[in-house]
């Protein structure tokens, strides 16, 4: 079996259901996947992927602000810890530093802030942490270090970035999640990554709906296709694909804690 362990369920495109979220979730339990992480990306949503967590008993959710949604304002971190007190909520996020989109000052601050905030409210509740980052290393690294905690320790999610990164985050108790992208062509140098990091802190997503895997690059992305990416990745460290489903389903327990 295996986890999808980051999809945007509320944003799927159900085209290929009729519009019925039920016959999504459906084919990805008939695939193989038996829990799926729904992720929070602004206070707006937050409430929707509460719902679905609460609709299906094999999906979770996290609530957090997504670093590009924090345009004008530092979002309210109280609004966030009133939904994290839900039973099916088991990590606070999507948070991080995405400096790509982000390139002033003042968006960078308001993302800076933001992120301190997240990290001090899952170490407060002692939740993980799904943290998104992009051409951040350094910050996204310092402020774990600084405000986070081993308590809340959690995970980079759909890593793309070095090895160098991804061993800093291990040492801070930090599992590293792998992408479609990893299939991508052009993604050499995270599948030399991928080969490096220990299987005991491995996690499998497809953030759906982007980022579809090879052989469905360019399609909208479900999370069935995380069975895709599971694939790929046991070959890439040569073991069993079945192997990797158990291990990164583990993985995926042991961070995600109050998931059951």
């Amino acid at each position: 079996m295996f986890i999808d362990s980051h999809c945007h369920l509320d944003r799927l495109d159900l085209t290929a259901y009729n519009g019925d979220l039920d016959l999504a979730v459906q084919a990805a339990r008939d695939a193989g996947v038996s829990r799926m992480l729904c992720i929070g990306i602004d206070l707006e949503n937050a409430p929707t992927v509460v719902a679905l967590a609460e609709q299906y008993d094999d999906v979770f959710a996290s609530v957090g602000v997504h670093p590009l949604d924090c345009k004008e304002l530092v979002p309210d971190i109280e609004v966030v810890k009133k939904l994290a007190a839900h039973k099916k909520v088991v990590a606070i996020g999507e948070t991080g530093l995405d400096y790509y989109y982000a390139d002033s000052e003042g968006l960078q601050a308001i993302q800076r802030q933001s992120f301190i905030n997240h990290l001090q409210l899952a170490s407060e509740l002692k939740l993980p942490v799904v943290v998104h980052t992009r051409d951040a290393r350094e910050d996204t690294i310092d402020f774990i270090r600084e405000y986070g905690s081993g308590e809340s320790a959690g995970v980079l999610h759909c890593f793309t970035e070095s090895l160098e990164m991804a061993t800093a985050a291990l040492d801070l108790g930090y599992y590293i999640s792998i992408s479609g992208i990893a299939t991508f062509r052009n993604a050499s140098e995270l599948r030399d990554v991928v080969k490096h990091l220990p299987m005991d802190r491995l996690l499998i997503e497809t953030d759906s709906p982007y980022l579809a895997p090879v052989p469905h690059r360019g399609k909208p992305n479900e999370p069935k296709f995380v069975v895709e990416v599971a694939r790929y990745i046991a070959e890439l460290k040569g073991v069993d694909e079945r192997e990797l489903g158990r291990v990164t389903s583990e993985n995926f327990f042991n961070l995600f804690n109050t998931a059951a």
